[in-house]
């Protein structure tokens, strides 16, 4: 009988160990977030009023001071910027492309982030390249090639018409990820592409886009693309592969091209935001539950699902949590992060200056977890665990309570290229959001079509009051934070 109660007595004191969280302010919480919510001013104001957001852009610099400010405003402590290394960033200040002969329309292209511009207006016959078979004989055409337009690849024939999985929505695992490139193919590689077009003198590039019905997936490599390079443009497929079967027929094409860009090389650093709300307990006030989201975007459109929502609902979060008066054991950190289209660098920069080395092995065991809001769009369904079992059954108890609001489950898989993965690579515990891929894939993600319609108000609300509530779980929990391996 007494060790009957002991058990007891131990499992009543683990689940409160566990949850040492107030109810009374998880519930303000969530009536602050549903019914006073600031989310959908916040990203109005990113996508309508910034707009555009690539990294190291006058934009992406407003789009920073702009944030700071506001966490400010909203009483939160320590708020700065942390600037890094990047280098020049790029802004398109004007294009023309459009077909002038046998008749004329407008072509739906946009130009490649970093791009040059071309020595002004260039007109002429189009020259396709896409059969050829290598770099060698495209040299062969050298002087057909000399200040032309060229049409580098192949017609667009595969697609991308599906979106990734959904992983709350199947009990057994499921590949997690965005669909393979299915990029036209070319006599040239993209490594080595602009480099060849620039020795044979080439006006400026065309080439497919791999969306169809409009959609444009445009992007851009700064690392690739000097100043020297040739300017390039991506095309809808639809209208690129209409050029190459008017070339085929022999039908006399003329096309006019265009492109306006600047580089900013003034300012070559970019930026992370920072603001926090310090901790209140004498011995845990120092450990930090960190949250993140990535406010650069690219350039075709206002970047609104990748990842101005994020930011907002993170924003949005932190305000949740200042205005209901909560006084979290630990230090809540909100962390905006820039670069994260280039490969994660403001999570990178961030992880390697606070924690990697035996300098910051201290700062390590203080970071208790660190949450990211990156892919997909609308209500916060779960969190990739990133096969940490022991973690999973903490955020199962943590989501259980945020089901009628849209929340489903947690799952073990893993996801890549988010910045998490900056934590993760440092032993630290990192996890990402489960968000919705209707579309994301196929229709928004990193094209001219993630616009503001994609977000609705209510998936802002909802994962804002998420990520709010998991801030405040783990800032209130009792114990250690289970850790997954350092990847080596």
């Amino acid at each position: 009988m007494k060790s009957i109660c002991m058990a007891a007595l131990f499992l009543s004191a683990s689940t409160v160990s566990a949850r040492a969280q107030d109810p009374s302010s998880l519930a303000r919480i969530r009536d602050e977030g549903m019914n006073r919510s600031h989310a959908l001013e916040l990203f109005d104001h990113l996508t309508t009023v910034i707009g555009p957001r690539l990294t190291s852009s006058p934009a992406f610099k407003q789009s920073v001071d702009w944030a700071a400010q506001k966490l400010h405003d909203y009483g939160l402590s320590n708020v700065h910027l942390e600037s890094w290394p990047f280098g020049r960033g790029w802004t398109l200040e004007g294009q023309i492309a459009e077909l002038t002969e046998p008749r004329y329309m407008p072509l739906i292209a946009y130009v490649e982030a970093w791009s040059p511009a071309t020595n002004g207006i260039v007109e002429g016959k189009p020259v396709y390249i896409g059969d050829l078979a290598n770099a060698d004989s495209v040299r062969v055409h050298a002087a057909a090639i000399r200040g032309a337009i060229i049409l580098a690849t192949k017609p667009q024939e595969v697609f991308i018409t599906r979106d990734r999985l959904q992983p709350t929505e199947h009990d057994q695992p499921v590949p997690i990820g965005q669909p393979r490139p299915v990029n036209a193919t070319g006599p040239l590689p993209r490594q080595t592409m602009f480099a060849t077009l620039h020795e044979l003198g080439v006006a400026a590039v065309l080439r497919p886009t791999e969306g169809n019905e409009g959609t444009m997936f445009v992007l851009g490599n700064r690392a690739t693309t000097p100043e020297n390079s040739v300017p390039s443009l991506i095309v809808s497929s639809e209208q690129y592969n209409l050029l190459v079967r008017m070339i085929h027929d022999s039908v006399p094409v003329k096309l006019r091209v265009s492109v306006r860009a600047a580089y900013q090389t003034v300012d070559t650093n970019a930026y992370n935001v920072i603001a926090e709300i310090p901790g209140t307990d004498p011995k845990l006030g120092d450990e930090v539950v960190l949250l993140g989201a990535h406010v650069d975007s690219w350039h075709s459109a206002q970047g609104a699902a990748d990842n101005a929502d994020a930011v907002a609902e993170l924003i949005e979060a932190m305000r949740i949590l200042k205005a209901t008066g909560v006084r979290p054991r630990r230090t809540i950190r909100a962390a905006i992060w820039g670069g994260e289209e280039q490969g994660l660098l403001g999570s990178r920069a961030y992880a390697q200056r606070h924690y990697a080395g035996d300098a910051n092995a201290a700062a390590r065991e203080k970071l208790y977890l660190y949450l990211n809001n990156d892919p997909g769009t609308g209500r916060i369904y779960g969190w990739y665990m990133e096969g940490n079992a022991a973690a999973k059954t903490i955020f199962d108890e943590w989501l259980a309570p945020l089901r009628d609001l849209g929340a489903r489950r947690n799952v073990m898989e893993k996801i890549g290229s988010t910045d998490h993965l900056s934590f993760i690579a440092l032993g630290l515990p990192g996890f990402n959001t489960i968000q919705d891929y209707s579309e994301y894939d196929t229709r928004i993600h990193h094209t001219n079509m993630d616009t503001f319609e994609r977000v609705d108000a209510e998936g802002l609300k909802q994962a804002s009051v998420v990520l709010a509530t998991f801030a405040y779980d783990a800032a209130m929990r009792e114990g250690k934070f289970p850790r997954a391996p350092a990847i080596p």
